[in-house]
């Protein structure tokens, strides 16, 4: 005899679209606790390609089956059901149909299940020469264009899902494709005003610096908009003189020209800081960094810096300049 849990599953596929309503949402608050989640857990099997067919329904419908998929996702288990099930592309689908209403969930879901390797894989569509990688190009356009949208901002968690491919090699090299031209639009979006589109944009830049040993000459094609990236948030918040701003490209030198707010964020100052390390332990990477004025940028930034961690990673940063010879190579400190 079925369980009254059974029975519930049950009338989400019911005919009947009162029905199906009031079954998603008993499921969605279900989702909202540990035991819920527990309990559900159990049915994956019903649960879960249940709720993903109501992602393509009205909103009253769909709205609750995304918030459940969302909640379910958190649990490491239930998000590899759901890569195994095909949820990725299921996601892609719904998110770029035209009625769809749903997006900022259905993005919030590709970040979670883009925790997991096999979630990645899914997003990167590896092993699918024809389509490798149009699913990260969509997300890419939509986050670049999003952000003006009256309705808030859709695709902001996209930062997040970026963060996460990047931890992966075949993600950091698809981002780093120059005929893509990823990164490169990814970096300008750091003058965004939300918070977490700033971290995302940091946070995938670090990433990508990783392949900067086998890739620096992608990064250099990019520099009028990465140094700017790394060095405006680490730059303190002093004028800089007349003198030293002559050394340095011009929108770089016409921002630290001006007064501006202090970045307070010292996760994303550690991230630049990070990513001018390992951009700055090849050669070319150095003399592209001296370049731009980069080692005054970082003197004067460091004069007021507080935070220790910060501070650490200037100083990191500051110990390779110094012990520069010319022709050797300095070991990583920082951890992928």
């Amino acid at each position: 005899m079925a369980t009254e849990l059974e029975e519930l599953l049950g009338f989400l596929s019911s005919p009947s679209p009162p029905i199906k309503k009031a079954a998603v949402n008993i499921v969605r608050d279900y989702t909202g606790s540990e035991d819920g989640l527990r309990s559900l857990g159990k049915y994956s099997n019903v649960v879960l390609p249940s709720l993903s067919r109501l992602l393509s329904e009205e909103k009253e419908v769909s709205k609750p089956a995304a918030e459940a998929l969302v909640n379910l996702s958190q649990n490491s288990d239930l998000a590899r059901r759901m890569v195994e099930m095909d949820m990725v592309r299921k996601v892609m689908d719904n998110l770029y149909r035209k009625d769809c209403d749903i997006t900022g969930l259905l993005v919030m879901l590709l970040v979670n299940l883009t925790q997991l390797d096999a979630g990645i894989d899914s997003l990167l569509q590896h092993g699918d020469d024809k389509m490798h990688g149009l699913y990260v190009m969509k997300l890419v356009r939509s986050f670049c264009t999003s952000s003006s949208e009256k309705q808030g901002d859709p695709f902001e968690h996209v930062a997040s899902i970026l963060v996460n491919i990047s931890q992966k090699e075949a993600g950091r090299k698809l981002l780093l494709d120059p005929k893509r031209g990823l990164l490169k639009q990814i970096i300008r979006q750091f003058d965004s005003g939300s918070l977490l589109r700033k971290k995302g944009v940091s946070g995938t830049i670090r990433n990508c610096c990783f392949e900067a040993d086998n890739q620096l000459h992608n990064f250099l094609l990019i520099s009028e908009f990465l140094w700017p990236a790394l060095l405006l948030p680490v730059a303190g918040n002093k004028i800089y003189s007349e003198e030293d701003t002559s050394k340095m490209p011009l929108e770089l030198g016409s921002a630290l020209s001006i007064e501006r707010e202090v970045l307070v964020d010292h996760e994303i100052r550690v991230q630049a800081l990070d990513a001018i390390y390992l951009l700055t332990l090849q050669e070319s990477g150095r003399r592209a960094f001296w370049s731009v004025n980069g080692p005054r940028i970082l003197q004067v930034g460091y004069e007021d810096e507080e935070n220790p961690q910060v501070m650490e990673a200037y100083e990191r940063v500051g110990s390779l300049l110094i012990q520069e010879n010319g022709t050797g190579e300095a070991s990583t400190q920082v951890s992928d």
